[in-house]
């Protein structure tokens, strides 16, 4: 009990500046009578005791937050047309990239996971640092770190979205050391979530392609009309575009 008491009030001191008040202790008084035989005499005395109590009455401390601050934060539209173009810049298909932002911390530039993972792409500092990112809360910085580890890892793994995918989760070793995706529930709901994210991606970029406009004499004049383009995805996860 002692030691605990200790432990607390050496805590207490940390909290001070970031709360204005941790307690209210109120005191308060009040006698009580108590009656028992004198050993000697055998006679009942009377003896009245002041009992004094302390009530400590505790008091919500403040909630200490981090605050990133971030100048001209773009929207997630503008964020969008950035991915577009590093990823079209790195050679990375753009549809994966944001499928593992939307994975990752859902285009929020100042996003801190538990294990220290910053900004829009989740970047731990190592691998921040190992892709040249000085700023991992600057998008555009921590974008281009993260499409630069994607590219390093689908030459890694030969264009193998699953192991790069749970390597982006786990490292490389931990898929080395399984020759695929490791068995770690984490990073398997992972690989699921941005598979998922990246089918949806995928067939909302197919429904937004417009129609092939095709030009076609008619009559010695040239009349323009336009034939539906149909999409399908192969067995090896790309798009593909045909005419009827």
């Amino acid at each position: 009990m002692v030691r605990f008491c200790s432990i607390i009030m050496l805590v207490m001191p940390a909290f001070a500046g970031s709360a204005e008040r941790v307690s209210e202790v109120t005191v308060s008084s009040r006698s009580t009578t108590i009656v028992r035989a004198d050993e000697r005499s055998g006679r009942l005395v009377r003896t009245t005791i002041v009992v004094k109590s302390v009530a400590v009455e505790p008091v919500p401390v403040a909630t200490a937050k981090v605050v990133i601050p971030m100048a001209n934060q773009a929207p997630v539209s503008d964020l969008g047309s950035l991915v577009d173009r590093i990823a079209l810049e790195q050679g990375v298909e753009d549809s994966l990239v944001h499928s593992v932002i939307r994975a990752e911390s859902n285009y929020d530039p100042r996003a801190i996971s538990a294990k220290g993972a910053l900004g829009i792409m989740q970047l731990i500092p190592a691998t921040a640092r190992r892709f040249g990112v000085v700023n991992a809360f600057d998008p555009k910085e921590n974008i281009e770190g993260g499409v630069r580890y994607l590219k390093f890892l689908l030459d890694y793994y030969r264009n193998d979205y699953a192991r790069t995918i749970a390597a982006y989760n786990a490292g490389e070793g931990a898929v080395d050391k399984y020759q695929g995706i490791p068995p770690y529930p984490e990073t398997q709901n992972y690989v699921f979530r941005v598979a998922k994210n990246l089918k949806t991606v995928r067939q909302v970029r197919a429904r937004q392609t417009f129609a092939e406009p095709v030009k076609v004499a008619v009559a010695g004049t040239i009349a323009e009309t336009h034939q539906a383009i149909q999409t399908s995805i192969g067995e090896d996860g790309r798009v593909y575009y045909h005419t009827p």
